[in-house]
């Protein structure tokens, strides 16, 4: 081999180095802005509470509702959930467990919390993993998610009797992580799902994003962190699938989601839907943006899940 050719090889190799390197580094950035817990710079900070916000009645109530605390051991894991917990105004076995979506908490669910005690259920409302007060160091786009929600049931089951009714309800990716629940083996007290602007897999939605915020193809990055993901976290972007899910589910569920979303584009809505398995019924919002479908059209919002709901718990 010539002096010319080793130099040739030498630098090919660096580069290929280089590029691996830059890869890995690549991957790693993007796994700690889309998994890894912590504050996410392309969601906006909440904004305090005003008197023109079209659900300021029912988040008001929730902010100033006594409530409980209720803390749960996360599935899988060895750290602590927490969640509060509001009894309705009158003695009642229903109840509502409320999931909300990414880089969220447990108070930014105070406007479908209100619209629930509104409706006569209990009201629980959890901090996912890796979010708000609960522990945990990775999201997971509801794999695991949905998992610790069937335990929160549960313990709503153990602490108020069999003759508990309960619907789950989740927005963003607490409806991502309503679908993925309903796939997965469920007690009979857990009675409908409602899900509003869930995507239909986590490797779909990051694709979109990937495309839509960075410009960036598909491969390699969405691959990498993928991976880089199942080795951290312990799972991979398209094992978190909703669209897999409700195919298993025969439960009521009501689809619910903006005709406007750019977030979680409206198609996606269709694409559970169809592939829902039990009885079902769909909402989509003329021009409500993501995740604001109730505070878009609130009266038309609360009269669907009021009538879905009475359709199906008694």
């Amino acid at each position: 081999m010539s002096k010319r050719q080793k130099h040739w090889l030498l630098g090919l190799g660096t580069l290929v180095v280089l590029v691996i390197v830059a890869l890995i580094g690549a991957s790693l950035y993007f796994y700690n802005l889309t998994v890894a817990r912590g504050k996410k710079s392309f969601i906006g900070a909440p904004t305090a509470l005003k008197t023109s916000d079209p659900l300021y009645t029912q988040k008001h109530w929730f902010q100033t509702a006594h409530k409980y605390r209720w803390t749960e051991k996360a599935a899988d894991a060895h750290f602590k959930l927490v969640a509060d917990y509001v009894p309705a105004a009158q003695a009642t076995k229903k109840t509502v467990v409320l999931v909300h979506g990414f880089a969220s908490s447990k108070e930014q669910m105070g406007g479908y919390a209100g619209l629930f005690h509104q409706l006569g259920y209990n009201v629980l409302v959890p901090d996912d993993r890796a979010q708000g007060q609960s522990g945990g160091q990775a999201m997971s786009y509801g794999y695991f998610e949905s998992r610790d929600y069937l335990k929160w049931i549960n313990q709503v089951i153990a602490r108020q009797g069999k003759q508990s009714q309960i619907v789950l309800f989740g927005v963003s990716m607490g409806g991502a992580t309503t679908m993925m629940a309903s796939g997965q083996k469920t007690p009979t007290q857990l009675k409908a799902y409602i899900e509003d602007c869930g995507y239909t897999t986590a490797d779909a939605e990051i694709r979109y994003q990937a495309k839509q915020m960075y410009n960036l193809p598909y491969w390699p990055m969405v691959p990498l962190t993928s991976a880089v993901t199942k080795l951290k976290a312990g799972f991979s972007f398209k094992q978190a699938d909703a669209l897999s899910a409700v195919k298993k589910n025969h439960k009521p569920m009501l689809f619910i989601h903006g005709g406007a979303d750019t977030f979680v584009p409206t198609k996606m809505v269709y694409q559970v839907y169809r592939a829902d398995a039990g009885p079902k019924q769909l909402l989509v919002v003329p021009g409500a943006k993501h995740a604001a479908s109730y505070s878009h059209s609130p009266k038309t919002y609360a009269a669907k899940v009021k009538a879905f709901l009475a359709e199906y718990v008694k």
